[in-house]
């Protein structure tokens, strides 16, 4: 039996693929991420992953084509509510940016011309987002199958103290100990996706493979018949 190809983009510590073993034994993931210190700890959580260090937006122009399932989280502090309000305030140093329309390219993208099922996973933006999305939480999904109104995904009160960084490892089963990379540690932290919304999602998708599979099989006996 084939392999179950997923390409898992900007995947960080992989929040949302950690559940994904307890969903299938089959699967062949591939996991895209530009930080080369989060790539090497991703690698040391997930041994059997493929992990490539590259520009995760390009990467899945050249490749989207040979994956039955994607999940992209392209940045999203341009797009964030928070760093609005802040570049608002003109008593801050937050400066006003135009936000990264790479989310937008990417959803188009899969949209139109990807042949199997795609999340792509975002924050709740400062705007009306440009186009239709699923509201789940404190996040929004763009998929091409339903998703369940309930991901299960757990809800983590941030208490911004000195203790976070500690909370937030403890919520995402992680460790950042080694990490000796730019970005901070906090910020990773909060950027994970819940992995009990990765894995619902995950299982999602496996149950509509299925059926979909089982009614192929039952017009081919029909056929027959």
């Amino acid at each position: 039996m084939s392999k179950y190809k997923i390409l898992n983009l900007y995947a960080c510590l992989g929040g949302n693929r950690y559940k994904w073993d307890e969903v299938s034994d089959n699967l062949e993931i591939t996991a895209v991420e530009l930080d080369p210190e989060l790539a090497r700890l991703y690698q040391e959580r997930f041994p059997n992953d493929t992990v490539i260090v590259a520009d995760a937006h390009q990467y899945l122009l050249d490749h989207f084509k040979e994956y039955d399932f994607i999940w992209t989280s392209a940045p999203c502090p341009t797009h964030s509510r928070a760093r609005y309000w802040n570049s608002s305030n003109y008593d801050t140093t937050t400066k006003a940016v135009f936000p990264d329309m790479k989310l937008y390219e990417e959803i188009l993208l899969l949209e139109h011309y990807f042949k199997g099922k795609y999340v792509v996973e975002n924050v709740i933006p400062y705007y009306e987002p440009l186009m239709q999305a699923k509201k789940r939480g404190r996040h929004l999904y763009w998929t091409n199958f339903n998703l369940p109104n309930n991901l299960q995904d757990r809800r983590f009160a941030i208490s911004q103290t000195k203790n976070e960084l500690q909370e937030l490892c403890k919520f995402h089963e992680i460790d950042l100990s080694s990490y000796n990379g730019k970005q901070s540690k906090v910020k990773i932290g909060r950027n994970l996706v819940d992995y009990e919304a990765g894995r619902t999602i995950l299982e999602t998708v496996f149950g509509i493979e299925k059926k979909q599979n089982e009614n192929q099989v039952s017009i081919f006996d029909q056929l027959e018949k």
